[in-house]
This record gives structure tokens, C-alpha cells and sequence, in this order.
């Protein structure tokens, strides 16, 4: 599969991070130049989010598909909040409004206190199960050619049919985590699997464990989506300034207690993905060629929060480096979301694919 880029919408012009649509919340205009921007800027996929008191993910999604032409949605979508058969429907129904560019990310939930806001109450094991059954139940929908009745653990329904089905038969989904019980969900069910940017050590561990579950289960291996957060400037010194005056934004906005009442946990994360990031920095505030971990500390973590820094061509050689250790699907956001997004299009995706393109016509390997 090609190497593709991934950003995140936003759906106001607000703060990036956890207060991104803490501000009006939702602001039509800035979400449809954003999400052309990406279209133009030759992204490849966009990040719709989930958050308990953000604008409605599945409503953001239909508005970025029917304002771009090619860029594809991936929308994240917890299996606690809507019953699948209804979910089964409602994703056909817009995989069909964006002529088959959709995909979903199956987030199963890391943070009690966060879940609990939307009345789920299982524990994250269970949660994880449910995750499970729920997309068995999705694709087995998607497939039916008549009606479908279910037993399980979490669901139960009789003689279930939808009229609606997704333009290529099946929608792609994606699993995140970094607990076993994410890499057995996702090795067993997904076809991708997304990971926030730690150093390439622990990355390459994580896939390895995901593919062992693969292997095990008979499944292809899904594809890597890692995550960053690069800050860019012309030289590397000027992005590591322009890296410290962004961390001083960051820390300003995680004192504001109102700017992120909706959004705050209490206490050190209970997700696994948080707790990595945060122990890694406490090894070392920069890993790899230019892996940055501050903005992790300075978050607590919320999030994929840490930083590529350097110029372009550095932050194009980092993400190379992910790509040789088995990573096809770069996921770049930045603490400016529109402006950074289309300061990526310009300077970091050409030489990312320039490079790999040099790769292919030379039969360079990795």
C-alpha cells in the first residue's frame, strides 16, 4: 500500500488540543476552509473526533465529505453511544454521501471519568469486548444479503436488515491503543492500527505486537498510522524557538481551568497510550532524530501530543524513518491546525513522497 498523510479537521478556530472546540464549538465557515485546504493540499485523510462535548462527529463528518472532493474522512466513532445496528446504517448511509472515501476509527474508550459522562459504565476490558463484538456486528450487516440476528455478550437483535450498504462492500476500520487488549482487538479485527509518535524503538515493538495477533488469527497485518504533532521552520534552530514559544502556549492553556472544563481528567491518565508518552518523557525530552516530548508533559498527555521539530527536510527524514520500520499512514497535525496544515502540504509532503518515489524508480529498499 502507498504511504498516505492523515490530518485532523477542527471544527472552530479555536486553541488547538484538548480545547480545540471549546471555544464556539462549531463555526461552518473556518471547518469548510479547513477541510479544503486539506482537499487542495494533498492530504490523503482527515481525522473527524470524538470527544463527549464536542459537535457531533458523524454530522462533521457528512460536512467534510460533501465540501471536498477527495480527501477522505476517518471517523471516530465509540461503539458505547450508538447501537450497532443503527451505527451499521448511519456509516453506509455516509460512506454513500462521500462515494466510498470513509473510513472509521473504533475508539473503545481510555478514561472512566470520560465515558461515564455519556453513561457507560464498563470497565475497560469490557469495553474492549464490546469493541470487539461491535465491529463483528458492523461488517456482518454489511455483508448480509438478508437479515441478521446477533447473540452476544453486549448486543442482542432479531432479524436485522439495512437496505444501505457501503460502496465497496466493506468500510475500513481502525483500532488504536497501546494496552494488550487494544492489540488484540486490533490485530484480530482492524485494518488499520493507529499509534501516537513514540520513539522508533517502542514503535517498532508496539507493531510487532499487533502483527503476532495478526499472525496468530490468520489476518493480514493491519496498516500503521502513527501520529505527531511537527513543528516546522525554515532551519532547525528556528523550530526548536518557535517549538519553546508553542510549549508556553500550551502550558498557558492547561492552566486555564475554564478554557478546558469539558475536556479535563483528574489525575495521572488512565489510558496506556498517555501513561507511555509520560514515561518517556521522563527519559528524555527528545528521542530520535528530533521526537520532542514536552508537549506531552505539558497536555498530560491528552491526546497524540508529542512533536517532530526541525526543519522540513528533518521532520520529511523523521517521518521516512517511521515509514522504514513499517508505518504507511503519517498522521501530522499542529498546534496551529489550518496554518501548520498548510505549511505541511507545501514543505513536508512533497519531500516525503519526492523521497519515496526516488525509492521506487531506483528499487531503493528502506
Amino acid at each position: 500500500m502507498p504511504v498516505e498523510f492523515i490530518s485532523a479537521v477542527h471544527t472552530d478556530s479555536g486553541a488547538s488540543g484538548p480545547a480545540a472546540a471549546s471555544r464556539t464549538g462549531f463555526d461552518p465557515d473556518h471547518l469548510r476552509r479547513y477541510a479544503r485546504a486539506l482537499d487542495d493540499g494533498g492530504f490523503d485523510h482527515t481525522l473527524v473526533a470524538y470527544h463527549s462535548a464536542s459537535p457531533d462527529a458523524f454530522q462533521v463528518a457528512q460536512f467534510v465529505a460533501t465540501h471536498t472532493e477527495r480527501i477522505r474522512p476517518i471517523l471516530a466513532h465509540r461503539p458505547g453511544v450508538v447501537f450497532p445496528t443503527h451505527a451499521s446504517r448511519a456509516l453506509a448511509t455516509l460512506d454513500r454521501i462521500s462515494d466510498g472515501r470513509l473510513s472509521v476509527h473504533i475508539i473503545s474508550g481510555g478514561s472512566d471519568e470520560e465515558q461515564r459522562r455519556e453513561g457507560d459504565y464498563l470497565n475497560k476490558a469490557e469495553r474492549y469486548e464490546r469493541s470487539d463484538e461491535y465491529i463483528q456486528i458492523l461488517r456482518k450487516v454489511w455483508q448480509a444479503d438478508g437479515p441478521v440476528s446477533h447473540e452476544g455478550k453486549h448486543f442482542r437483535f432479531e432479524g436485522y436488515y439495512s437496505d444501505v450498504k457501503p460502496v465497496n462492500g466493506l468500510i475500513p476500520i481502525s483500532v488504536g491503543g497501546s494496552s494488550p487488549d487494544a492489540y488484540r482487538v486490533g490485530g484480530q479485527q482492524g485494518d488499520i492500527f493507529g499509534l501516537w509518535g513514540e520513539p522508533l524503538k517502542e514503535t517498532g515493538e508496539q507493531i510487532a505486537a499487533v502483527n503476532a495477533v495478526a499472525d496468530a488469527a490468520g489476518r493480514p497485518h493491519p496498516r500503521i498510522w502513527v501520529s505527531f504533532r511537527p513543528i516546522i521552520a525554515p532551519t532547525d534552530e528556528l523550530a526548536w524557538e518557535k517549538a519553546h514559544r508553542t510549549l508556553g502556549v500550551l502550558k498557558d492553556q492547561a492552566r486555564n481551568t475554564e478554557l478546558l472544563r469539558h475536556y479535563r481528567t483528574t489525575g495521572r491518565p488512565a489510558n496506556v497510550g498517555s501513561q507511555r508518552l509520560l514515561d518517556i518523557a521522563e527519559r528524555g525530552e527528545v528521542h530520535d532524530r528530533c521526537l520532542w516530548t514536552a508537549p506531552a508533559v505539558a497536555t498530560n498527555a491528552a491526546g497524540a501530543s508529542t512533536a517532530l521539530v526541525g526543519s522540513p527536510e528533518t521532520v520529511a527524514q523523521a517521518l521516512l524513518d517511521y515509514v522504514d520500520i513499517g508505518c504507511d499512514l503519517l498522521s501530522i497535525r499542529g498546534y496551529d491546525p489550518l496554518n501548520d496544515a498548510i505549511d505541511y502540504a507545501r514543505h513536508v509532503l512533497p519531500l516525503v513522497r519526492q523521497e519515496l518515489a526516488h525509492r521506487a524508480a531506483t528499487g531503493q529498499a528502506a
